[in-house]
């Protein structure tokens, strides 16, 4: 499982330094795409395979699942973490999440996301309210605390 929130910086080159935890959990080669809410999302090889069987069963003449495959899969790019623990991330992906510099890395379970370190600090705060509110929604789909 991926879990936990890191401070890095992208080089000059676009290579990222992955932590050993989160390294670890990913192992040497791995799935970059696009993400949601302005991140990218890196996947493992094998949570790739299973999030692509989820994207598989969309049918294929819905306008949504099509827009929704070509933002994932137009995007991804597969990598390797070199003996540095490094991955390049690709120029267009590091535009499409305003990767400049600094940046978070965030573990999320089955994937670890990138954030650009002002965005991740603006989209992480949450209020007590927001949070019950959030909450009270995911009781209802029946996930409880």
């Amino acid at each position: 499982m991926l879990l936990g929130e890191y401070s890095h910086v992208i080089d000059e080159k676009g290579r990222l330094v992955f932590p050993q935890k989160l390294r670890d959990g990913l192992g040497e080669n791995i799935v970059i795409c696009n993400g949601l809410e302005g991140c990218l999302f890196v996947y493992s090889q094998e949570e790739w395979a299973k999030f692509v069987a989820e994207l598989e069963s969309l049918p294929r003449m819905n306008k949504d699942a099509r827009v929704f495959k070509r933002y994932f899969f137009g995007s991804a790019s597969e990598g390797k973490l070199d003996g540095h623990r490094r991955v390049l991330i690709p120029p267009s992906l590091r535009k499409a999440a305003n990767l400049e510099k600094d940046v978070v890395l965030v573990g999320v379970q089955d994937r670890v996301e990138i954030w650009d370190k002002a965005c991740w600090e603006e989209r992480s705060q949450i209020s007590e309210e927001d949070l019950d509110a959030i909450a009270e929604r995911m009781e209802a789909i029946g996930i409880r605390i």
